[in-house]
């Protein structure tokens, strides 16, 4: 898509971090899921997650997303990385690389918070997740926000 006075975004993938970003202590509403499941029919939707409350196969079951665990910040990093050109959603320390690496970064500032270095490398901010996966629904959301 071509957004005026910002420029062209190619990527295929959405890399979602999972706590504080997609769920509340590991969980994830299901109205989120339903969202996922839209995004996926325009995107290839990745979670990569180091997995705090053990709930990563058990909340994205039966979805039509890919999953992969992650140690640490460099791991999500060069997980994410392999995808090739990406759109990064997180909110903490452990995604900064990756939100700094992706062609379109957005920090979610949820309930758990976001970190100031996470606010930073990423180029837009929303209190929500729905938000985020909202404007990548709809380009317009997108193109107001970002042109220049």
């Amino acid at each position: 898509m071509e957004i005026p006075g910002y420029g062209e975004i190619k990527a295929e993938t959405v890399v979602f971090d999972l706590n504080g970003t997609l769920g509340v202590s590991g969980r994830v509403d299901e109205e989120v899921k339903h969202l996922l499941e839209r995004l996926s029919d325009k995107y290839t939707v990745v979670i990569l997650s180091a997995d705090t409350f053990g709930t990563l196969e058990e909340e994205f079951k039966g979805l039509p997303v890919r999953i992969e665990r992650v140690k640490d910040g460099s791991e999500k990093l060069e997980k994410a990385m392999a995808y090739g050109s990406y759109i990064a959603v997180g909110n903490g320390n452990n995604d900064v690389a990756m939100l700094e690496s992706a062609e379109l970064a957005f920090c979610i500032i949820g309930s758990e918070g976001a970190t100031v270095e996470a606010l930073l490398a990423s180029d837009i901010v929303v209190k929500d997740v729905k938000d985020a996966i909202a404007m990548l629904l709809d380009d317009r959301k997108l193109t107001a926000t970002l042109r220049g």
